[in-house]
């Protein structure tokens, strides 16, 4: 299994009434990590795009809360574009993914429930660097995640 296979859109909770949709996301229930951090991106301008990182250890759960944006996934061996527009599904991202947000709507609002509270250097930045951490990642003897 590849990296990109454990990344997966997890259906929330979705709670409908007359009055409105509630959905609600409880950490080692829902997300199967406990949740460190949570995070939202917001007023992003139209055609601006975010992330070109990924995270050594960090495990994420994204959320288009409002509107819609597509993320591109990359391992390093294979890229994958997946489109969140439903305010009831995440998007599982499991460590060592590269990560690309683009495309944003108009007041679009991009929710993230972070397994790690911020630590710089679980970072990485550079799309080189990342080639040559997930290759090493992938060598025989190097332990799994």
């Amino acid at each position: 299994m590849s990296r990109l296979d454990e990344c997966r859109i997890i259906q929330l909770h979705k709670h409908s009434a007359r009055q409105g949709n509630l959905t609600s996301i409880e950490a080692d229930k829902d997300v199967p990590f406990g949740i460190g951090r949570v995070y939202y991106l917001y007023d992003l301008p139209g055609g601006e795009s975010r992330g070109g990182h990924a995270h050594r250890e960090l495990q994420q759960l994204m959320v288009c809360v409002m509107g819609a944006f597509d993320v591109i996934l990359d391992d390093g061996k294979e890229r994958r574009t997946l489109r969140l527009d439903r305010a009831y599904q995440g998007l599982l991202i499991r460590p060592m993914v590269w990560r690309e947000l683009e495309n944003f709507s108009s007041g679009a609002i991009c929710l993230v429930l972070a397994s790690e509270v911020y630590l710089e250097q679980d970072y990485i930045r550079d799309y080189q660097a990342f080639l040559a951490a997930a290759s090493a990642h992938d060598t025989p003897g190097h332990p799994p995640r």
